[in-house]
Order: C-alpha cells, then structure tokens, then sequence
C-alpha cells in the first residue's frame, strides 16, 4: 500500500441501468477524493444512489463510465475477489454462514490463530462464550458484530458500510456506531457508511456527502452539511429530513 494521496478516488462516475426498457441514470458524475483513516457519511433522501454508489466502490456493480481509483491504482487492475478484501462491504441485515462464530471467522480468514480470533472477538465486544455459539442462537445485534468481526478478518483498509444499524435497537445502534469510530481510530481504516438517519451521520462525525439523483450535491463537515447546507438542496434536504 503507498503511503501518500487519497485512499479511494472516484472521477466522473456514473451508472445508468435500463428500467422498463428505458435508461435510468442512478450515479450520475460522481467525483470525490477519500481520504485515509477517515469517517464518510453517505447521506441524502431515498433513491438519491447512496447504496447504489456504495456498491460500486468494490465492484458489487459495474459503472457505467467513469474511474475509481483505489490507492493509487485503476480498480480493475485487482482481481474482484482481491478487491473485495481490501475493500470489505458490510450488509444492512447481518448474513452469516451455518455453525458458529468461530467458523464464519475462520472461513474469512482460515489462517486465523485463536489469539487472533479472541482479539477480534474483544475488538468487536463479542463475549467469549458467544464465539462457539450457533449463529441462529445470537441477537440480531450479537450477528451484526460478529458480521463486523468478519469483516476485520479479511484485514481490509476501506469498510464500505450499507446503514449497518437500520435493524437495530437504540442499545444496539449505539454499540455498532462505537465499534466503528473505534476501529477507524486504532486501526486506520476509512469507513463509508450509508445513513437514512441524519442524526447518525452526527453523532458519526467527519464527512457527509449529500447525494441528490445521482449526484454530489454537497459534501462537507457533517455539522456544516445538515445543520447549515449552502446549497438549495442542501435546505431541502435539511428541512425534510430533521422535521
């Protein structure tokens, strides 16, 4: 990995996708430069492409047009799977495989040690007796923790995060929204995340981008770009969303 630039760069991306045998534009010119060891909130109303962006940062779709650049080199020059590694997705509704904790650890990352594992399990605040746990056994917040401990298993340096808590109670949401901050400060990463909830892109912090239709209508401090907009989309959004 170098050292230097931005992590992840977008340049002119766009998706368009045929609906009823018409073309719909669902990114539409997207550029943005993503730094290191940073939080990035994607933000805006329903159907703006916040999931849609998301996925095409790690090759889950293709675009259209368009280039993202991924620590200093044209994504498609890795391997989707290698990608992947690098790039970790996190799903809305936590997908765990058969067995137990343990064994969605190890099939991340068969090289894994057992000391490995018991840090990843304190990292991710996952009790020790939960690790040889039946998944069908765990909460819906003890399975989206252990999705996030698989997630770090890979050893990724960008977590693209799909509104990881929309699931989740208010004790849960906090949790994983503690978890996440923690993991960017102590090991380094850049999390995207999507949010439906302004207020989580608040207590988050860092960077919000508001996406309109496609597009990057503003991008800022998450404070600036909720609590104070500077673009007429911006108000809209403001004034919708916070009612």
């Amino acid at each position: 990995m170098t050292s230097t630039g931005p992590i992840l760069k977008t340049i002119n991306l766009s998706r368009i996708v045929n609906t009823q045998n018409q073309p719909k534009t669902i990114i539409d010119s997207f550029s943005f430069e993503f730094e290191r060891s940073k939080i990035y909130n994607i933000i805006g109303a329903t159907g703006s492409g916040k999931t849609s962006l998301l996925r095409l940062l790690n090759r889950l779709d293709e675009p259209t047009g368009g280039q993202i650049v991924f620590d200093g080199q044209d994504y498609r020059e890795y391997p989707p799977c290698k990608l992947r590694y690098k790039i970790g997705y996190l799903f809305q509704i936590p997908y765990l495989f058969p067995k137990t904790v343990y064994d969605n650890l190890l099939y991340a990352n068969p090289k894994l040690s057992d000391g490995k594992i018991s840090e990843l399990a304190v990292h991710t605040r996952i009790e020790n007796n939960l690790l040889k746990s039946n998944i069908e056994n765990l909460s819906i917040g003890e399975k989206q923790r252990a999705s996030l401990a698989r997630l770090l298993a890979i050893e990724p340096v960008i977590i693209l995060l799909d509104e990881p808590t929309s699931s989740l109670d208010p004790t849960n949401t906090a949790a994983i929204e503690s978890l996440i901050k923690d993991i960017v400060l102590t090991k380094g990463l850049t999390a995207i995340m999507v949010t439906h909830d302004p207020q989580q892109a608040l207590r988050m912090g860092g960077t919000a981008l508001l996406l309109d239709e496609g597009k990057l209508a503003e991008w800022g401090t998450c404070e600036n770009v909720i609590n104070n907009p500077q673009t007429e989309i911006g108000c809209r959004y403001k004034n919708k969303a916070l009612k």
